[in-house]
């Protein structure tokens, strides 16, 4: 059976207290279940140009506990916090100490990190990627203790904790739904084997936004994607829920031209944009009904939009949510 639609906001920016606050209850009130955050840290400069991400102004987990405090009802997260960025320990008690003052709506995501200039600009090491999924699913590990609330005695490779208890537990029982995103094979396994949400992304292996990542999620990639994901669950697939970030959204009526105007600045046929699963673009009735044909084919309920687009694309939330 499929599960029912719901939707994320993904924002990271904003010029002022009120802002950050007004945009966290507009989400609410637009009825999206949750509100991520990304976790960069690069300011304007050569690092950012090299990496072609757009800037992020906002530190994932001040924000989040800051729109955690001005809601009642949205979940919190982060679309997903770079494991190599944090101290395990440190993380794992921030996030529970969001989890516990929002009441339990903490929902937690991991990665492996992939900005090679933010890496170098920050002077973090990147290793090569087995070590930093390696790393991740310690964390991972870690966090669902902590979220439990165990006595901690962890001998990893890469996280180490002793003589201590988690505190504070989770007040959500089970503890947070934990996401595990990203879009090269290994990665995805791990999340079929470990998540309670999949995040399916770009491969960004290449180590910035560009050509590469945007091509690895066509419909033939996503697909292969999902097979990953589906090899490393095993028979927990259908426990799984898989969200993607629809980063390519504009709702118009006028399909036709703006899938032709962003495909060529993609260098890609309109017709492929037009099945790209991270792209949404078409009238609301439109994307109501890809969304449909994606949850058919891929398994794909969860869909995440950015900030810039959280007002435009409210109807379709209210068309879709639960259902």
């Amino acid at each position: 059976m499929s599960r029912p639609f719901r939707f994320g906001v993904q924002a990271f920016n904003a010029d002022s207290a009120r802002e950050w606050k007004d945009l966290a209850r507009s989400a609410e009130d637009l009825g999206y279940s949750c509100l991520h955050l990304a976790d960069h840290y690069l300011g304007p400069g050569a690092a950012m140009t090299a990496a072609s991400h757009p800037p992020q102004n906002l530190a994932a987990l001040p924000a989040m506990a800051t729109a955690a405090a001005v809601t009642q009802n949205l979940l919190i997260g982060a679309r997903v916090m770079c494991v190599d960025y944090h101290q395990p320990v440190v993380l794992a008690k921030s996030l529970a100490t969001i989890d516990l003052l929002s009441d339990g709506r903490l929902e937690p995501g991991f990665g492996a990190g992939w900005v090679t200039s933010e890496y170098e600009a920050m002077g973090v090491t990147m290793d090569r990627p087995g070590v930093r999924i390696d790393r991740m699913i310690e964390h991972v590990q870690l966090a669902r203790a902590f979220f439990a609330g165990e006595e901690l005695d962890f001998d990893g490779e890469h996280v180490q904790v002793r003589d201590m208890a988690a505190v504070p537990a989770s007040p959500q029982p089970g503890g947070p739904r934990i996401m595990i995103g990203g879009g090269a094979p290994r990665v995805l396994r791990t999340a079929g084997e470990m998540a309670d949400i999949v995040s399916i992304n770009f491969d960004n292996s290449a180590g910035k936004i560009g050509a590469h990542g945007i091509g690895s999620g066509t419909a033939a990639g996503t697909a292969a994607k999902i097979d990953w994901v589906r090899e490393g669950a095993g028979d927990r697939f259908a426990d799984l829920e898989i969200e993607i970030g629809a980063y390519f959204t504009t709702v118009t009526d006028a399909t036709q031209p703006t899938l032709e105007a962003m495909a060529g600045a993609f260098g890609m046929p309109p017709e492929e944009l037009a099945r790209h699963p991270h792209a949404l673009i078409g009238s609301v009735s439109e994307i109501c009904e890809t969304l449909q044909h994606r949850r058919d084919a891929y398994g794909i309920s969860y869909v995440t939009v950015r900030g810039a687009n959280m007002a435009e694309f409210a109807p379709v939330v209210a068309a879709l949510s639960g259902t």
